[in-house]
C-alpha cells in the first residue's frame, strides 16, 4: 500500500493541527493544576458531571462522555476520590453498575478552577479569533467530528451547546 503524500499546503495545514493539539492540552493543564489542583482530564470529568442531575452519572455513561476507556475512568475516579473530589456507589437500580457523584470539595475545586480555565479557553482560542473565524472554527472542527465520531458518541459533549 502506497500512500499520497501531503502537498504543502496540506502539509502546512497538518502541521499547524498537530502542533495545536500539543501544545493547547499543556497551556490549559498548567492553568489547571495551578489554579484547582487538577489536571485537564480530571477538570473534563468534574465539568461533565456540574452539568448532571444532582452531580452524578452513571460510570459508563462518564466514560462515554469523557471519550475514556472504563479502565482509564475507573483510574482517575479512584485517585480523585481519594482527594475527596468524587464518590462511587453502587447504582440503586443496578446492582452491576456504579454510579459516580460530586462531593461538595469537588464543587468547591470546580468553582475555583473554573475562572481561570474559562480566562485561558477565551484568551488562547476565542478572543485569538474573529467571530467569522470562529464560525468556521465550527463548521471545520464538524467536518473533522464526522470523521473522528462517525457514530456521535461524543456528539452529546461538543453538541451541547449549539444554538
Amino acid at each position: 500500500m502506497s500512500a499520497e503524500w501531503l502537498d504543502r499546503r496540506q502539509l502546512a495545514a497538518w502541521v499547524r493541527v498537530a502542533s495545536v493539539l500539543e501544545v493547547l492540552p499543556g497551556v490549559l493543564d498548567g492553568q489547571l493544576r495551578r489554579d484547582g489542583g487538577v489536571t485537564l482530564f480530571e477538570y473534563f470529568v468534574l465539568a461533565v458531571l456540574t452539568e448532571a442531575p444532582g452531580g452524578t452519572m452513571r460510570m459508563s455513561a462518564l466514560a462515554q462522555q469523557t471519550n475514556a476507556t472504563l479502565p482509564r475512568l475507573s483510574n482517575v475516579v479512584r485517585r480523585m476520590e481519594s482527594r475527596g473530589l468524587l464518590v462511587r456507589r453502587r447504582a440503586d437500580d443496578d446492582a452491576r453498575a456504579t454510579d459516580v457523584g460530586l462531593t461538595e470539595e469537588g464543587w468547591a475545586t470546580t468553582e475555583r478552577a473554573a475562572p481561570g480555565h474559562v480566562a485561558a479557553v477565551r484568551h488562547h482560542v476565542v478572543d485569538a479569533l474573529t467571530p467569522e473565524q470562529l464560525d468556521q472554527l465550527v463548521a471545520i472542527t464538524d467536518a473533522l467530528l464526522e470523521r473522528l465520531d462517525p457514530t456521535g458518541g461524543m456528539a452529546a459533549t461538543y453538541r451541547r451547546y449549539d444554538g
